[in-house]
């Protein structure tokens, strides 16, 4: 067991220019600084990260995050998903474990970090760890862009998907007062080994039906073990998150002042 007191990570923000929603998005501007250094900056904050790399193939990232001092690494163009660029940046790097952390989200909590390192360094049999918050609300467990999590008695992952899971056979019989629904959090740590054979693993028709590459995992033989936080992402997706990021930003300062 690596002692969770010890065990530190690398962790990786992948961080594509192009983008076929949103052109330019980690360079997007957040009350006077880059999306992508708010991010870097929460994620520095994290007690269980050693290191924070931005992994990307576009000059014009690499050079805003040079410039806030934050530590950039050029990648090939042609991966498919961030993981893939993971697995290149981790290939160069003499870590032991990783983190996947989404360029899009700078209200991200270190807090939420150091959870999914824990949950992965304190059982060395498992090569992924991930993170899931409780839903509550209706609207929030009907929304196909949400994706819901079932796990097992040792919490490790069972399915990943797009629809309510689990599903209410009798509706609001005696069941309804046992289901709980949880939210993925698009938050991983990997062991390197498992990473690096991340490129090697066909895709199977579960990823390809629900188009989740967290699918691919479980379908090759993998555990994925899940850490409850009551963290809820906020990412941007769309220029129309903008305005919700900036509200919370905005929020957090009220607070601190």
């Amino acid at each position: 067991m690596d002692s969770s007191a010890q065990a530190r990570a690398i962790a990786v923000i992948p961080a594509r220019y192009a983008s076929s929603r949103f052109p330019g998005k980690p360079l997007l501007d957040l009350a006077g600084k880059p999306m992508i250094q708010r991010v870097v900056e929460q994620v520095s904050r994290a007690r269980r990260i050693a290191r924070v790399l931005v992994a990307t193939d576009d000059d014009r990232v690499a050079a805003a995050v040079r410039a806030f001092g934050g530590e950039a690494v050029m990648t090939r163009a042609e991966h498919r998903s961030g993981t893939e660029r993971l697995a290149e940046v981790a290939a160069r790097q003499g870590g032991t474990i990783f983190v996947n952390v989404q360029g899009d989200e700078p209200l991200i909590e270190p807090e939420a970090v150091d959870l999914a390192v824990e949950t992965l360094a304190e059982d060395d049999e498992v090569a992924l760890a991930t993170l899931v918050t409780p839903i509550r609300e209706p609207a929030v467990l009907a929304d196909p862009n949400v994706v819901k999590v079932v796990t097992d008695f040792d919490s490790n992952a069972l399915y990943f998907s797009r629809a309510p899971i689990p599903w209410l056979r009798d509706g609001h019989g005696a069941g309804a007062a046992a289901a709980r629904y949880f939210k993925h959090i698009g938050l991983y740590v990997y062991r390197r080994d498992a990473l690096l054979d991340f490129p090697t693993l066909p895709p199977g028709e579960l990823e390809i039906v629900e188009q989740l590459e967290q699918l691919r995992w479980l379908e090759n033989g993998y555990r994925i073990r899940v850490a409850i936080t009551e963290f809820d992402s906020l990412s941007i997706d769309t220029p129309e998150d903008v305005s919700r990021v900036l509200s919370r930003l905005a929020a957090q300062e009220r607070g601190s002042s």
